[in-house]
């Protein structure tokens, strides 16, 4: 089964992000990595002060 990763800038509760997850979870096997908060524009910004945290949701 092909699997697929989905991801964006817009936050894990984008409606785009959440229309096309359901769509493709139908056939694949889908993983989807985001933001929780939006952060458009953001990869021109470097983390200096600030830890990066990850959560993990099954």
């Amino acid at each position: 089964m092909m699997r697929i990763l989905l991801t964006n800038n817009d936050g894990i509760n984008a409606e785009g992000l959440y229309v096309l997850n359901q769509r493709l979870a139908k056939s694949y096997d889908v993983r989807v990595c985001a933001p929780d908060i939006e952060q458009s524009a953001i990869g021109h910004a470097i983390t200096l002060n600030r830890p990066l945290r990850i959560k993990v949701e099954c």
